[in-house]
């Protein structure tokens, strides 16, 4: 679920990257990186890759040292191979024609498959991540960088929002051109949109970080769609030749981007919000009260509002949460979720004692994290929690870039709600259902559901599939 950027034909290209990856860090906190180029005769691409947060990673000099007018970036979130500074993006391969530097939101499903058949014909992988796959089957194309771009992206399937930098040898030429491309899946899986600023442009995964470097908004890319950027001539729009029917993540509203963005054209915040107020319809038809709503912050919060604003029940106040801790829902390994979750949310003692309390989150994936908090509002004094969940039971792993676990760890998929609700110590736990959150939406397009439906738009090819960003 990593974050990408890119600037094109805007002075300190890589600086307003960088800023952009500050507005992103919440799609990925593994690591970072920035390449960046003039527009110069015999100017080689410049990059620099770290690991963890964009703060620690970039100093003053570091991004001085990126010049030019054109960059990539990526915050990077991996669901599997490997939390190692080789698989840090973008990546960036040289030959002594061209390079080509790539950054990559979201998982291709049929990448293993591919990487075998490559690497059995002589290909040698530098790094664990799916997105090497694209390169090589870049490199082995013929004609320009767009006819080698759209061969290698006619092999792959998954999610794949981009954004690919180019220079090259000019056909009959010793001059080099370079090239910004900036394309999504035909499903359209992943949010990826295009921003003006100046004379130049810039894409992101998100709006906010337009916010944050004072670019206009666009338009979200459609399904398919690639943008070309050359330097001497004006930008292009065209499509890849797959014909599929278009199904955006759900779960980008549910939980992933921030609420102050706009995804797929609706606003975050104001989706949560209804999502919120699903579930207070619900609760009111049966006549069930209590004495305040408090949301699991952040992405909990926005929900618990408009639960709060439909029921009529006060919204409080009810955890605190560090904001120097990463979200737990992203941690690694277990051992460190499980301890995050007491650094990261505390309880407001006072507000909770002897209350009756609807507590909003956006997800029960394995249940640890709400059992965990749960305990901390008992001992804080709460009388009954009744948690509400705004979104329907997750029962299905994610292939396309969200790191939910093997369904065997899915709490929903193994369990019955009246056994979740004894599990995360609570008195009574309720989700919205699917019919209810397409009606209360307005969903009127088809979407990426699998993750509570186990309907996939792309069928993994192999167990492997889930590899990485």
């Amino acid at each position: 679920m990593c974050g990408i950027f890119s600037a094109w034909k805007v002075p300190e290209a890589a600086h307003l990257t960088y800023l952009g990856l500050f507005a992103l860090q919440h799609r990925g906190q593994e690591g970072a990186g920035i390449i960046s180029t003039n527009f110069q005769a015999g100017e080689k691409f410049l990059g620099h890759r770290g690991q963890g947060l964009v703060s620690n990673i970039f100093s003053k000099p570091q991004i001085e040292s990126l010049r030019g007018m054109a960059a990539i970036g990526h915050n990077r979130y991996s669901t599997a191979g490997g939390s190692h500074a080789k698989n840090l993006q973008p990546l960036w391969v040289e030959s002594s024609l061209s390079e080509v530097a790539v950054a990559h939101n979201g998982n291709l499903t049929n990448a293993s498959i591919i990487r075998r058949k490559l690497e059995a014909e002589g290909s040698v992988f530098q790094t664990n991540v799916d997105t090497e796959v694209i390169m090589h089957l870049m490199a082995r194309a013929k004609g320009t960088a767009a006819e080698r771009l759209e061969s290698a992206l006619a092999e792959v399937e998954g999610a794949f929002s981009l954004v690919v930098l180019v220079r090259e040898q000019i056909s009959g030429s010793a001059k080099t051109e370079t090239k910004l491309f900036v394309v999504k899946d035909p499903h359209g899986l992943r949010p990826l949109v295009l921003g003006k600023l100046g004379d130049g442009y810039v894409a992101a995964s998100e709006t906010c970080a337009f916010d944050l470097v004072g670019a206009t908004l666009e338009r979200e890319l459609k399904p398919g769609e690639v943008l070309e950027f050359s330097e001497n001539a004006e930008m292009k729009s065209w499509f890849l030749k797959k014909k599929v029917t278009p199904a955006p993540c759900v779960f980008e509203w549910i939980y992933f981007s921030r609420p102050d963005s706009h995804v797929f054209d609706e606003s975050v915040y104001e989706m949560r919000k209804k999502m919120g107020g699903i579930l207070a319809a619900r609760d009111k038809e049966e006549g069930f009260t209590a004495d305040m709503v408090i949301g699991v912050p952040d992405s909990g919060i926005p929900a618990a509002i408009g639960y709060s604003q439909a029921s009529g029940m006060p919204f409080e106040m009810g955890l605190i949460r560090n904001h120097y801790i990463g979200r737990t829902f992203i941690e690694p390994h277990q051992s460190i979720r499980d301890f995050s979750v007491k650094i990261k949310q505390n309880p407001l003692r006072d507000n909770l004692k002897g209350k009756r309390i609807v507590v909003v989150d956006d997800s029960i994936v394995r249940g640890t994290t709400s059992k965990k908090i749960n305990q901390f509002l008992r001992e804080a004094g709460a009388k009954e929690i009744h948690m509400r969940i705004s979104a329907p039971p997750t029962i299905s792993p994610c292939y396309y870039g969200i790191d939910t676990p093997k369904e065997s760890e899915l709490i929903a998929a193994n369990k019955s709600v009246s056994e979740i609700r004894d599990f995360v110590v609570a008195d009574s736990v309720k989700y919205i259902s699917i019919a209810d959150l397409y009606a209360g939406l307005k969903i009127d397009r088809p979407m990426c559901d699998a993750c509570f439906t186990k309907k996939y738009p792309i069928e993994p090819k192999d167990a492997l599939a889930r590899s990485s960003c």
